[in-house]
């Protein structure tokens, strides 16, 4: 089965993360898509996350009703920090019935050459890119396996909503009820 890794911090997962990764799989280029929640990404150590198993239960409640995506805690068991040449090449061994796609936003396309390993997830994945603002990318420069995507803007980022929640501002226009009502409490007692 072709299988998308999207691979994310999801601190907090949003209505724009679910909304994009279901226009991915209309495109067709994988069946299905694992929302993979990071404990620890190399390029945000400085970030305040919010606990691991919070982040993977807020994950699984928003995409509770989207049966072709999966959230996945793979990564929980890998060393930290998570570098992706490692977990698809666990995942491969661990699923070897999976063909992975690595899907990435433009904006660590950007950086790509900076990741550990990355020709090495260069050579042996299909990369599948989607479009951030600010993050213009030249389509004829982009390896063979790699596809670009035509996809709407997502303006909004976890970062805004983990502010707007220390405000005590409404979310529910990004976040699942259930989602918002399991934040608030968190950052308004604790001031996350």
């Amino acid at each position: 089965m072709r299988t998308g890794i999207f691979g994310g911090s999801f601190n907090p997962i949003h209505k724009g993360h679910v909304a994009l990764a279901e226009n991915i799989l209309k495109q067709g280029l994988v069946e299905e898509l694992w929302l993979m929640v990071s404990p620890q990404n190399p390029l945000k150590r400085d970030e305040c996350l919010l606990p691991d198993d919070l982040r993977l239960e807020l994950a699984q409640i928003a995409t509770l009703n989207h049966p072709n995506l999966k959230v996945s805690d793979f990564e929980y068991s890998l060393p930290k920090p998570s570098y992706m040449y490692l977990t698809l090449k666990r995942l491969g061994e661990t699923f070897p019935d999976r063909q992975f796609s690595l899907i990435i936003g433009a904006d660590n396309w950007l950086h790509f050459h900076q990741w550990v390993e990355a020709e090495y997830i260069q050579a042996h994945y299909p990369i599948i890119v989607y479009p951030r603002r600010g993050y213009g990318i030249d389509r004829k420069t982009l390896p063979k396996n790699a596809t670009y995507l035509s996809l709407p803007y997502y303006d909004i980022s976890s970062t805004t909503l983990r502010q707007r929640l220390r405000e005590g501002m409404e979310c529910k226009k990004w976040l699942e009820a259930e989602v918002e009502a399991r934040l608030k409490p968190i950052f308004q007692e604790n001031h996350v």
